[in-house]
């Protein structure tokens, strides 16, 4: 909910520059590596359910402190250590979705819980739009309980799993468990995935900035418009899912999204004369670029990996969308800030084109055997 409107945040109610804005983002981005990294590990170790309750508590406490703080060194300061236990979620969350997933049934079950969390997605960014027109701090508040809400709900409905530390410590005994890094084919997947997702935010980072300075739509229009996002993958991505998986291979699947994308970005430079029809156009075919790309993706990840490094698999995948909220924010906001959006616009289309071009020669490589 908050951080789609941080730029707004920033630039808006806190009347700093662009690039202020940009540096806000992109540590909440550097946080997120951290939290990832440790995320992923201490799944491993400990299990998903506990990093995921006291992530999800301790992440919802410190959120409601950036509503009462304005200083902007502080809250650079909080934008790292929120972001830290944010993320340290996202490895723990991807990894129980593998452990209750029947067999077979992976990309499925991960379009389910991108199903609810686009629901989410939906619900929230529209809410956000309302609130931020009326107090931006309110969503800080809002965002801080709602977390809180999750650990406190995944500690009595999430079962548990007894024994998980002492289960994997005596099957890892005398095993050489291999790293991802180590995983040659993996580590280029990561690197596309990086740049991929570096574009992929700017959707949800730069974009309403360029709404509201350059278009002059409202923070409720804007909430409605992005909003149309979770809504489109709430309705149709399962439906969709069931029907292509296994038609064809995963790399296809993800080469077309990333092309898709690509066309959505290239969308803005339409003439403006009517910004709501434009924008709408644009976050539709963003959206079917996601729902085409990015749950193959999560596919790949959890077949290349096991049982035993599955959260390190998680934790680095996870870090690759992480490190893209720190590189992409800052580059883009200070190539609209320097040039203007249209010369960001036309670079992020073309990387994307780039960028769908080596996944396709990713999946010649026989070690992928991805399908």
């Amino acid at each position: 909910m908050a951080v789609p409107f941080m730029g707004l945040y920033v630039t808006q109610s806190l009347h700093r520059s662009e690039s202020d804005a940009g540096i806000i983002i992109s540590l909440f981005g550097l946080g997120a590596i951290l939290g990832t990294t440790a995320g992923g590990k201490l799944t491993d170790m400990f299990g998903f359910r506990p990093v995921q309750i006291f992530s999800s508590l301790i992440g919802g406490a410190l959120f409601l402190s950036f509503a009462v703080i304005e200083n902007f060194h502080m809250l650079c300061l909080l934008a790292i250590v929120i972001s830290f236990f944010y993320d340290a979620f996202r490895p723990a969350n991807f990894t129980a979705i593998a452990a209750y997933a029947a067999e077979g049934k992976e990309t499925r079950s991960y379009s389910l819980n991108r199903l609810a969390t686009n629901i989410g997605w939906s619900v929230g960014i529209s809410l956000a739009g309302i609130i931020a027109s009326f107090n931006y701090k309110l969503l800080f508040v809002v965002d801080g309980v709602v977390s809180i809400l999750v650990g406190i709900a995944i500690f009595f409905f999430l079962p548990a799993i007894k024994g998980y530390r002492k289960k994997v410590k005596e099957q890892t005994k005398g095993l050489i468990v291999q790293k991802p890094w180590q995983d040659g084919w993996f580590v280029r997947l990561i690197f596309l995935t990086t740049i991929f997702a570096s574009c992929f935010f700017l959707m949800f980072r730069v974009v309403p900035v360029f709404f509201k300075e350059e278009w002059h739509m409202g923070e409720s229009t804007i909430g409605i418009v992005l909003g149309l996002n979770g809504i489109i993958i709430a309705l149709l991505e399962m439906v969709m899912i069931s029907k292509i998986e296994n038609r064809r291979t995963g790399i296809y699947y993800v080469v077309l999204g990333v092309f898709i994308v690509a066309l959505a970005f290239a969308a803005l430079m339409l003439p403006r004369f009517l910004p709501i029809v434009v924008a709408t156009v644009s976050i539709v075919l963003f959206t079917f670029g996601e729902m085409f790309s990015i749950p193959f993706i999560n596919t790949f990840v959890i077949r290349r990996s096991n049982e035993f490094n599955r959260g390190l698999y998680a934790g680095l995948y996870s870090g690759s969308w992480s490190m893209a909220q720190v590189i992409g924010p800052v580059i883009g906001f200070y190539i609209a800030e320097q040039f203007n959006y249209s010369t960001l616009f036309i670079g992020i289309s073309l990387t994307l084109l780039a960028c769908a071009y080596g996944y396709h020669t990713l999946g010649r490589n026989d070690q992928a055997k991805m399908t």
